[in-house]
């Protein structure tokens, strides 16, 4: 078959309240035409044309696509004018036409449409559905043989022509190319100004020729005007994900505070608590489990993995077996290996940690890398900004480094070493060695007494 795809996303979207262009909207992290346009890619079509109009530039530079044309109309005169306007980029073949903002219609129910276009060789076909809920959607009109007459729009439809015919536009067509030759038969709309693509549905059936109206789910071509309606489609892809992945062995302990975006991978028996965000193209290995409050964004996580409670992990990679938070946080391009623990309150920036190494608490590495084995103590601090430049810093393997040390980059600790807690490291350190930078203590006896001039007193029990 020789397929060409066009998608109408030049609508300004007014009810949406917004400067974003309507298609840009994001249901469940992506823009809605992203997913028309994934949709429509399994069809393998020769060209898929984009009609933009306002944000054109916008919508361009979000969906950066070699694949995709670009056709911009310049005044928005109406869905059959759009098609007309993408009509001088297309071949003779056959034409899938549908909108950017209906993201939760599926590869399936589109190949299933044009099997029975080309099954039944008709000139035009398109899908309906039939959902009394849902108003606002033409109407989709048939004679007494039941043969499709033509589509009135709702506003236009009287009650007696509402309460008769009860199925509705679903608003994606497939056509020949001989149906475009109809586009200049349609009529410009007298209140709204607009050529309406609907009417090509009459003009081709007053033609006697061969045409049909196919139902498919209402849930797949819900179009999305406003906020509440963006909400409720987001809603519905969650749900659908979220599905797909308990199916396959994923427990969700809470499936309605847990949030999973499309591309995201997660392996069988893992546990997914409640409130979670798995963001962008993150991937769950096998075993894991998720506590509450946790973010993943573009992570990459591994088997057996434990993401304890109100942790954050943007565009890292964690090892099998390894343990971070509670409230932890891993910037971009953290790398935390096998058996390593990155604990409370301890944050990870462009840095390596090696397999077996801990840093259990209250920490900050950023721009490090550190071997296997080491043992970070509490307070440690890899000072990497010199106030120009970042600096990094070496910690070789099987390095200790005491509580609430600064490590000044650059700098480099040899394997096996030994910081005493509380130093100040600003050179390298050998392997094998015992680093220590502090003062020595001092203790002025009855400091109190010579400072305050007042004797010290026994300390009494509290009086009852």
């Amino acid at each position: 078959m020789n397929l060409s795809v066009v998608i109408l996303a030049a609508g300004r979207g007014k009810r949406m309240r917004s400067d974003v262009p309507k298609a840009l909207h994001e249901a469940l992290g992506r823009p809605m035409l992203r997913y028309v346009i994934d949709a429509v890619k399994t069809l393998k079509p020769a060209k898929i044309i984009v009609v933009t109009g306002s944000g054109a530039e916008a919508v361009r530079e979000r969906i950066d696509d070699n694949r995709l044309s670009f056709v911009l109309q310049k005044t928005l005169l109406g869905t059959g004018n759009a098609l007309s306007i993408a009509k001088k980029g297309l071949k003779k073949g056959t034409v899938l036409v549908l909108n950017g903002d209906c993201p939760l219609i599926t590869a399936k129910t589109l190949k299933n449409l044009l099997t029975k276009h080309k099954r039944n060789n008709h000139l035009l076909s398109f899908l309906s559905f039939t959902d009394d809920t849902m108003p606002g959607y033409g109407r989709v009109f048939r004679d007494d043989r039941g043969r499709v007459t033509g589509i009135v729009e709702d506003k236009h439809a009287t009650p007696t022509e509402k309460r008769r015919f009860n199925e509705l536009n679903g608003g994606v067509y497939v056509m020949e190319s001989g149906a475009l030759a109809y586009l200049n038969r349609i009529k410009k709309n007298t209140s709204s100004g607009e050529y309406y693509l609907t009417d090509i549905v009459g003009i081709v059936s007053r033609a006697g020729k061969s045409l049909e109206a196919y139902n498919c789910p209402a849930e797949e071509i819900r179009g999305v005007n406003n906020r509440e309606e963006l909400y409720e489609v987001s809603d519905i892809l969650k749900k659908r994900i979220i599905s797909k992945w308990m199916k396959k062995g994923v427990t969700f302990i809470d499936p309605h505070t847990a949030i999973v975006h499309a591309p995201v991978s997660i392996g069988r028996d893992t546990v997914i608590y409640p409130n979670t965000y798995l963001e962008g193209e993150t991937s769950i290995g096998k075993d894991c489990i998720i506590y509450p409050g946790a973010r993943i964004y573009n992570g990459t996580i591994g088997n057996s993995v434990i993401i304890k409670d109100n942790t954050l992990i943007e565009e890292s990679r964690v090892g099998h077996k390894a343990s971070v938070g509670p409230c932890a946080h891993l910037r971009p391009l953290s790398v935390i290996g096998r058996c390593a623990k990155i604990g409370n309150f301890v944050e990870v920036k462009k840095s390596n940690i090696g397999d077996g190494s801990k840093a259990s608490h209250l920490t900050y590495i950023g721009d490090a890398d550190i071997g296997s084995n080491v043992n970070i103590g509490a307070g440690t601090i890899t000072c990497n900004y010199d106030g120009k430049n970042k600096l990094r810093t070496v910690i070789e393997s099987g390095v200790f480094i005491g509580s609430d040390s600064q490590l000044v980059a650059p700098v480099t600790i040899g394997k096996n070493a030994y910081i005493a807690a509380g130093a100040t490291i600003t050179k390298n350190v050998p392997p094998g060695a015992l680093a220590i930078s502090r003062v020595k203590q001092q203790t002025l006896e009855d400091w109190h007494k010579r400072k305050t001039g007042v004797k010290s007193k026994k300390k009494k029990g509290c009086k009852r």
